[in-house]
């Protein structure tokens, strides 16, 4: 299935065009029939030449439900945008072109209506002026156009919803245009925005609402304004369903829950962000030149939600907002600005439309320091990814990989979400909408390579301080790191040890470069002294002349200068891979007398050197007097 939303200027033929091609009634209201006005979304759908399915969401073209029409287009990828060959465009045709230029949306089929009552050749060329200036590249053309060929990169049809005329060549038309359309992920999380809600006698709360991507199946546990529900039924134009993937215009019965308002969303558990905090891109449009020039109060619009806001200038066009209620988001979806004030002298040709914005961050900090607003915006600014240059004016436009700005180049990415906050456990990642495709660097955790790289390197420089100021203290604690680092989790601290820093014990030392200059002149004075007899250890007196007592023997030993084989016992690093290929040598099974002798020592160092290749898997022990090399 595809959906496509309606818009143009009220009473242009919206309604009527939509019954024409559907056989159906899409405005649903006592009040609308009677008034000849669409008031509320209305819904209805049908069969392509091609077998696509085709559901339209028949939105009103009066001003003074605007609200009402971004709520009908906001989830829809495609828009049928229909201008009165007798009135040609008009003051909603340019603010609905202007909240479609904001939403940024792609793929967009003109079509001129009561082409029997009027030359639709005059409203064609007005309409594809202001089409193309304002989409631009992303209103994608087809060869194929009604009217003379490709007409200003937007296919356009005229028709007549009285008459019958063009209908068929429409029909082809928006089968071209359902086949540029992206092709949903039906893995993707679910974010199902409510346009309509209403109680069923027997089946309780049922929700409506265009499904853009993923999947939603009977029994599945969904999150409503934070709160889990049950999905106890599906409907997707009028037949019951099991299992529902996007695009799809569906009925959900839910489980247990009261009436929702239109612009809450099901979504799926652990898939979204819930924040009432985002910091944004602004694209200004129409009047609107600069993110600056902003009023501090707005309407915030995304999919059918419309949201009270206070706007924040941060520098150049980042703005943070402020939103009167969490709403689920992902990093790179497309918010619309509106204006909500109004004077009584308004004049009703001004677009209220503000601007565009990206969603660059669903969990911005506070910013307390002087200049910090600047720092931020800077910062959202050039983490970015550079955008894709655009193709050469030759070249035929081609369907966009996607509707949504967040996979376009130059979106948030994975990278971008790591460069802002540095470190994200995986959850945060799916919540924002950016999954990790890799490992982590430690667990669930990820972290902007730069940082880490930086992280690392102060690592050792506080490891070092700590043990300049504790000399005999076994190694920094893990924990002293991880606070000293600001860290969240002592495992980033374990994943940061590398040379030449080594975890011991619980704590973390540098090695011999990290013992006082003392200690090292000793331990080299008993490297020295090994140098020609390996296995004869230094008596306790003789270490006490050297100054090693035991706190610098134990420093020496977690640096990994000395190696420790028993009490009071030291040898050099290596002692033992050497004693056991020297062992191996000899007749198996062995004695201690025979080890001692051939390790040219005394039984004082061969028994415990040998308790400790036992313990090392490098001897093992068959009696009270033999053992044999392992």
């Amino acid at each position: 299935m595809h959906v496509v939303a309606t818009a143009g200027h009220v009473d242009h033929g919206k309604s009527t065009l939509v019954r024409a091609l559907t056989g159906m009634e899409p405005d649903r209201l006592e009040e609308e029939r009677r008034r000849g006005l669409t008031i509320e979304l209305g819904y209805a759908w049908t069969v392509l030449p091609s077998g696509e399915r085709l559901a339209f969401v028949d939105v009103p073209g009066h001003e003074r439900f605007l609200g009402t029409m971004l709520a009908g287009v906001g989830p829809v990828p495609a828009v049928m945008f229909v201008v009165a060959a007798d009135e040609g465009w008009m003051p909603q045709s340019e603010e609905h072109l202007v909240a479609l230029e904001a939403l940024g949306v792609r793929h967009c089929l003109l079509v001129v209506t009561r082409s029997d009552l009027a030359d639709p050749a005059p409203a064609i060329e007005r309409s594809r002026t202001r089409l193309t200036t304002a989409l631009g590249g992303r209103a994608r053309s087809r060869p194929d156009a009604v009217l003379g060929g490709e007409v200003g990169g937007v296919v356009a049809v005229a028709v007549s919803g009285r008459t019958g005329q063009g209908l068929p060549e429409l029909r082809r038309a928006l089968d071209g245009l359902v086949a540029g359309l992206p092709r949903p992920d039906p893995g993707a999380a679910v974010r199902l925005w409510i346009d309509r809600a209403f109680s069923v006698t027997g089946s309780g709360t049922v929700v409506t609402g265009t499904l853009p991507a993923g999947t939603v199946s009977v029994g599945d546990e969904l999150l409503l304004a934070g709160e889990p529900v049950r999905v106890r039924g599906l409907e997707s134009l009028k037949e019951a369903r099991d299992t529902v993937s996007g695009v799809a215009r569906v009925a959900v019965n839910l489980r247990g829950h009261d009436l929702p308002d239109r612009g809450q969303a099901l979504v799926t558990p652990g898939g979204w962000t819930y924040t009432d905090l985002v910091d944004v891109r602004v694209q200004p449009v129409g009047a609107l030149q600069e993110a600056a020039g902003l009023p501090r109060r707005l309407t915030v619009h995304v999919g059918s939600a419309a949201v009270t806001a206070e706007a924040r200038p941060l520098g150049g066009r980042v703005v943070r907002l402020r939103l009167g209620r969490p709403v689920p988001l992902h990093l790179g979806d497309v918010l619309l600005l509106r204006d909500p004030g109004r004077d009584p002298g308004r004049d009703r040709s001004e677009v209220r439309v503000l601007a565009g914005a990206l969603v660059l961050d669903v969990h911005p900090p506070a910013l307390r320091r002087r200049g910090a607003a600047r720092e931020r915006a800077a910062l959202l600014e050039t983490a970015l990814p550079k955008p894709a240059a655009p193709p050469a004016p030759a070249a035929p436009l081609t369907p966009a990989a996607s509707s949504a700005p967040a996979a376009t180049p130059g979106g948030p990415d994975v990278a971008f979400a790591l460069r802002v906050h540095r470190l994200l456990r995986a959850a945060d990642l799916r919540a924002m909408g950016v999954a990790p495709g890799g490992p982590g660097v430690a667990g669930e955790w990820y972290a902007d390579p730069a940082y880490w790289e930086e992280l690392g390197r102060r690592l050792v420089e506080v490891v070092r301080e700590y043990g300049g100021g504790h000399p005999l203290e076994p190694g920094m604690p893990v924990e002293a790191a991880r606070h000293e680092l600001g860290l969240p989790d002592r495992r980033l601290v374990g994943a940061l040890v590398r040379p030449p820093l080594a975890l011991v014990g619980g704590r973390i030392v540098a090695g011999a470069a990290g013992l006082p200059a003392s200690v090292r002149r000793a331990v080299e004075r008993v490297r020295q002294e090994l140098a020609a007899r390996p296995f004869q250890a230094p008596e306790a007196g003789r270490l006490a002349e050297l100054g090693l007592g035991p706190r610098e023997l134990a420093a020496a030993v977690r640096a990994g200068s000395l190696l420790r084989v028993g009490e009071g016992i030291v040898l050099l690093p290596g002692a033992d891979a050497r004693a056991a290929e020297l062992l191996r040598r000899l007749p198996q099974p062995f004695t201690v007398s025979q080890a001692r002798r051939a390790l040219d020592t005394t039984r004082r160092v061969a028994v415990p050197l040998l308790e400790h290749l036992d313990r090392a898997g490098l001897t093992q022990r068959l009696d009270e007097v033999h053992r044999r090399c392992g």
